[in-house]
């Protein structure tokens, strides 16, 4: 007389409860935890080998799932007092760094082609003056003079007339990345 694997996984019923409690502590969480096990169970019922052990898979399932639930939960307790810990800081406000952003990008959108792709490769890529150079196949001197042309081209448009040695456009252009 065979038995179908919903007899089967009923007289095992017990034995996970009480694993179940054992491992949630609470009786709800434990039949929370038995209910999914079972889901589990028929949803994946074609890797179960037929002369293996029920239980020891059901076990296997069950712990799995207990372990799964406990990740998920300390998880959600990092990013809740990840958020809790900014929350209670006085966090600047980002709007003045969005529209400068914005301002940036319209500026730069301006920019004759040659300038753009000069910026681009040196301010928002990162590369070195002869990398670009050579990318772009055109002399350092036509490089630099462009690249000098174009920041200047963006500090008229942005309104900075001194920035001293830090190019502003290039900060605000790599915060694009």
């Amino acid at each position: 007389m065979t038995f179908s694997l919903r007899d089967q996984l009923s007289n095992q019923l017990r034995s996970l409860r009480r694993y179940a409690l054992a491992l949630a502590r609470n009786r709800d969480d434990a039949e929370d935890l038995v209910q999914e096990t079972l889901v589990r169970a028929i949803s994946g019922s074609r890797t179960f080998r037929p002369n293996g052990d029920l239980r020891s898979w059901l076990f296997g399932i069950l712990h799995n799932v207990h372990v799964n639930g406990v990740r998920r939960e300390q998880v959600r307790a990092r990013g809740a007092s990840a958020i809790e810990a900014m929350s209670s800081g006085q966090m600047p406000p980002n709007q003045p760094d969005h529209v400068e952003l914005m301002r940036t990008i319209k500026a730069f959108s301006t920019l004759p082609d040659e300038q753009r792709r000069v910026l681009t490769l040196v301010a928002v890529e990162g590369m070195s003056y002869q990398e670009a150079a050579r990318q772009l196949d055109i002399p350092l001197g036509t490089l630099m003079s462009r690249l000098a042309r174009g920041r200047e081209a963006l500090r008229v448009e942005m309104g900075h007339r001194e920035m001293g040695r830090r190019d502003h456009a290039q900060t605000a252009l790599r915060a694009v990345r």
